[in-house]
């Protein structure tokens, strides 16, 4: 294990690794996990990934479990890029691909996250798992948790798709369905953690979902040979997808195997929930709670996000921009997708297309560009969104 310590991402302080830690002990914002990269370089090279397992857990050195007997895995990432030609030409564009994270273990990108959180939990000795989650995040934990042999205890708003919910209580979760939206399901968690003995899993409150994430990062790089896209859109709730990537490629750097040159980083939200456009046109760093929060892409719809200023931050440092579309425009973009390309998106993934759409309209996506979109999960559960 290459791990070195955790750091705040605001304000900087160091905290102690190998620790069940949540939020800065300082300033209550996300943790961030560092390594030694010339030590964990000495063996991960490029040439060395030829050979090894085909999932996530190939680039071992630079994620956190210190014994690979506590990993708990389903054979998560390591998801096709897949080129996407049709669909490209149809919008006039000569090089676009779409990362197809439906083909996840539990159907979503969140596998990446919660393998790497439920390990760690696992390791430091967490004994009970709790999250909020608007859907995806939930069936992952309660998945990884059963794999692990740990409780979990999930909160939902009411109206999170049936799908997530029956996943949830047929892989053994305690799950609790209430009214509001996923920031009062992470206000019932923060109320009742310690009493229950609960260890919080919530996107940014712990640090080791964004470690899994970041692997989405390094399997971009090394699928397109180590030059990365011009353009990357990502489908923004949490946006922890996002903020590992940035980090992943800060990882790469440091390493060696890429050059200073960034995507573009387009952050796509909901027009019924884009704090994060809001704050991104206003020039704030941080994002206000949007109001009366609403889109059928449920993953969107988060009108808080803890790490809110690392998104912007990452979006502005790159020349990148923040985008909303309607719930109209995501459902119709998911068939459009579906037709051309034979993949059926998640509303979230499918809305990076009319968010691309605009941006080539207004000239800030060239027809030359390399461009990434992000499929963060299966359309197989969202029925309800599709009538």
């Amino acid at each position: 294990m290459n791990v070195t310590h955790l750091e705040c991402a605001l304000c900087g302080l160091r905290h102690e690794a190998q620790r069940l830690l949540n939020l800065c002990r300082e300033c209550g914002k996300p943790l961030l996990v560092r390594y030694d990269l010339d030590k964990a370089k000495q063996s991960l090279t490029k040439e060395s990934l030829g050979s090894r397992r085909p999932d996530m857990w190939r680039y071992r050195e630079v994620l956190p479990v210190a014994d690979d007997s506590n990993i708990v895995s389903f054979g998560e990432g390591w998801t096709p890029l897949l080129p996407a030609p049709r669909l490209g030409n149809s919008i006039g564009l000569s090089e676009l691909y779409i990362k197809d994270e439906g083909q996840n273990p539990t159907q979503s990108f969140k596998a990446r996250g919660m393998t790497a959180a439920v390990s760690m939990a696992k390791e430091l000795g967490a004994k009970k798992l709790a999250v909020p989650s608007a859907g995806n995040a939930a069936g992952a934990l309660a998945a990884y948790a059963a794999r692990a042999g740990l409780e979990c205890f999930i909160f939902m708003p009411r109206d999170t798709p049936r799908a997530n919910v029956v996943e949830c209580e047929q892989t053994g979760a305690h799950v609790t369905l209430m009214d509001g939206l996923i920031t009062d399901c992470g206000a019932e968690v923060g109320r009742r953690k310690e009493a229950e003995g609960w260890f919080d899993v919530s996107t940014l409150k712990e640090p080791y979902r964004v470690e899994g994430k970041k692997t989405l990062g390094y399997e971009v790089a090394e699928q397109l040979n180590w030059e990365l896209p011009d353009v990357i859109i990502y489908p923004t709730g949490g946006g922890t997808g996002l903020i590992g990537m940035w980090k992943a490629f800060d990882e790469m750097e440091q390493m060696g195997w890429i050059g200073s040159k960034r995507p573009r980083m387009v952050t796509v939200q909901a027009a019924g929930c884009a704090p994060i456009v809001k704050a991104f046109e206003k020039g704030e760093r941080f994002a206000a709670e949007f109001p009366n929060a609403a889109t059928t892409a449920s993953g969107l719809r988060v009108p808080k996000a803890i790490g809110d200023f690392l998104i912007l931050d990452a979006l502005r440092n790159s020349g990148g921009t923040a985008v909303s579309v309607t719930d109209e425009e995501l459902i119709a973009a998911t068939g459009e997708i579906g037709t051309t390309e034979g993949i059926f998106c998640a509303p979230e993934g499918a809305a990076c297309l009319p968010a691309l759409k605009k941006l080539m309209a207004d000239g800030q996506v060239k027809s030359t560009e390399r461009v990434v979109l992000f499929n963060t999960g299966s359309g197989v559960k969202y029925m309800e969104s599709f009538g």
